[in-house]
């Protein structure tokens, strides 16, 4: 392992992804912008949050007494709800339709509500209750499956499909 690590704290890591896809959010709904490439940037990014949340710092968390193990489950189960969200935007063939649209607010809609949410309850109970170095210990281990996840191609329709049915 190469020793240049930049000890990301992992609330900072996580918070940095949401504003990001509060961004491609923007860009989505822009007639103006690059809505396809927005969306491959954003599946890619979300995919690969969530699958990184879940393996490397859901389960680190729970073991916080002052981390509401509830909350964690429910960001769980928030994450499914986005996934599914996602995929059925990505089965839309024709980019800005009615159709496309619609399915646009849906994934907006859920992955706000968990983005928020989560940034009030365990993200604030971590920061409060997680000592810096083990937050930076898990900023660690949640970019490297970040990265693990982008470069395997998370965010294509196949994928996303086999991470909503499994």
């Amino acid at each position: 392992m190469a020793g240049n690590k930049e000890n990301q704290d992992v609330v900072a890591a996580i918070l940095k992804d949401h504003r990001t896809m509060e961004d491609l959010f923007r860009r989505m709904r822009s007639v103006e912008a690059d809505r396809a490439a927005a969306l491959k940037e954003f599946s890619a990014l979300l995919i690969a949050h969530g699958e990184a949340e879940e393996t490397e710092v859901y389960g680190a968390l729970k073991r916080f007494k002052k981390v509401d193990n509830e909350e964690v489950d429910h960001g769980t189960e928030e994450h499914e709800e986005g996934n599914k969200a996602l995929l059925a935007l990505l089965e839309v063939d024709d980019i800005g339709s009615d159709e496309w649209d619609e399915r646009l607010e849906d994934l907006v809609e859920a992955v706000t509500h968990h983005l928020d949410e989560e940034e009030r309850t365990i993200l604030n109970d971590a920061r409060e209750s997680v000592p810096d170095e083990r937050r930076a210990e898990l900023g660690d281990a949640f970019l490297k499956e970040r990265a693990r996840q982008l470069a395997s191609d998370c965010g294509s329709v196949e994928n996303v499909r086999e991470v909503v049915h499994g």
